[in-house]
């Protein structure tokens, strides 16, 4: 199959930008070095879209949420991702969460099947010195790429730690102590709830404290954290109170043996649709595996988990896109080439797969000889993408999840919850308008239809 765009890397925003693309009727491919004899440090298979550090999509509230609202706005403009999410989801309270094997086979199977998309098991070390090309290889770039980048961007690459959160068999867990509910009963009794009192708390903090850690490399001791995905251990090192205000509260979750709130709470999230597989929510770490299951296992309820995945920790890297990119998400020194997913900078599965959503459109605009408008600032993805390509300071740019801080703020003084809902009634107004203006007129309710829960007629194709 001759090709109009070639896409490098498979992972959310690679797939993404490989429907949007073939949807269009342009041909794509797509190359992915996983299943060609190449892996990752992080990954565990060579399917498309693989998850790996969460199965969570977090909120899914349009209403008062900004991610929830880019959920809205990739739904109505035929994501993929978001249709495989969606069919795949299992409970998680108000947050979109999802079998990941499910998820990321289901992505494989219909990228796979896709006649306009031909899939090369290949690792790329080079950037093609002509033809237009999508970069979405992620946080994990293969180092021959990642050199090429650099050499031809002039800059040194950017980086950060993530870590990985351990997964627990639901058999080996205690629910004779622990408990399901969602904190203040939203969206259903969906979270595994492990109680500790002060006494437990403090000991496990200690413990966080004490156990033996991963040894960095020495090129990797300098490279920051990114702070929406900070080891626990780390945070515990931060003070004795610093977990009970962050992923281990227990405010809102009335334990059904005293009736009262726990002193800490240590919660578990669904992690694949027979629910025989739970995730520990916020535990990312790179406490030495030995140590883990010495340490969780003195969590009430845990003292004979069995783990179906322990922790771990990766680096990974990203450019300093304010600088480097357009608005189009090109490369200014070569600008055949654009820049998709969590190499820009984007933090999150969902921000990574809405950059790749938005490159394709760039791309295939170009292949086709159109101009597309950016989505207006007032919308999810208008305000992600200006982050990235302008509205962050170059020098101090930092991984960034989708947040109404990016948006134009609301003009007057309102109360705070009533604030949320403006900002999300604008980005629906804003996107309609940017849906008409820009030639879609599939659907004249655009995401209104969607948000008012009528069905979508087809993917607006601006």
């Amino acid at each position: 199959m001759t090709y109009d765009i070639h896409i490098i890397g498979g992972g959310l925003a690679g797939s993404e930008a490989a429907w949007q693309l073939a949807e269009a009727g342009l041909n794509v491919h797509l190359s992915e070095m996983r299943g060609g004899g190449d892996m990752t440090p992080a990954h565990e298979t060579d399917w498309l879209a693989e998850m790996v550090c969460s199965n969570s999509f977090r909120s899914d509230d349009a209403e008062n949420n900004a991610v929830g609202l880019l959920h809205q706005e990739m739904r109505a403009l035929g994501s993929l991702i978001m249709a495989a999410a969606d069919q795949h989801k299992v409970p998680a309270g108000s947050a979109l969460a999802v079998d990941r094997d499910g998820f990321a086979a289901e992505v494989s199977a219909r990228i796979a099947a896709h006649p306009n998309i031909k899939i090369i098991r290949e690792r790329v070390d080079a950037l093609p010195a002509s033809g237009l090309t999508i970069i979405a290889t992620g946080p994990l770039t293969a180092p021959g790429l990642a050199e090429a980048i650099a050499k031809v961007t002039g800059s040194d690459a950017l980086a950060f730690f993530d870590a990985i959160a351990p997964i627990i068999h639901h058999d080996s867990i205690d629910m004779g102590v622990c408990w399901m509910a969602a904190r203040w009963d939203k969206g259903g009794k969906d979270y595994i709830n492990c109680p500790m009192d002060k006494a437990q708390y403090e000991a496990f903090v200690q413990a966080l404290n004490e156990g033996e850690k991963t040894e960095f490399k020495e090129w990797e001791k300098d490279t920051p954290y990114f702070e929406g995905c900070m080891p626990i251990e780390v945070m515990a090192s931060r003070g004795v109170e610093t977990l009970r205000y962050g992923p281990m509260k227990g405010v809102g979750l009335d334990d059904p043996r005293t009736g009262r709130w726990p002193y800490a709470v240590v919660q578990l999230r669904q992690d694949n649709a027979l629910g025989t597989l739970w995730n520990m929510v916020g535990f990312q770490t790179k406490l030495k595996h030995g140590e883990q299951v010495r340490i969780f296992r003195t969590i009430a309820g845990l003292e004979n988990a069995e783990f179906a995945r322990l922790g771990g920790i990766h680096r990974n890297s990203f450019i300093r896109s304010p600088e480097l990119l357009d608005h189009e998400l090109r490369l200014k020194a070569m600008p055949h080439i654009r820049f998709a997913g969590q190499i820009t900078g984007c933090e999150g599965y969902v921000e990574s797969a809405a950059i790749g959503l938005l490159a394709a459109r760039f791309a295939a605009a170009e292949a086709q000889g159109r101009t597309l408008a950016a989505p207006p600032p007032e919308t999810a993805l208008g305000a992600l993408l200006g982050h990235i390509t302008g509205g962050a300071e170059a020098a101090t740019y930092q991984p960034m999840n989708i947040n109404f801080g990016l948006m134009p703020p609301i003009e007057g003084r309102t109360k705070k919850a009533e604030r949320k809902r403006m900002y999300t009634d604008r980005a629906r107004a804003a996107l309609n308008d940017w849906l008409s203006t820009a030639g879609s007129g599939d659907d004249e309710g655009g995401i209104a239809a969607e948000a008012s829960g009528a069905a979508f007629s087809g993917s607006p194709t601006p």
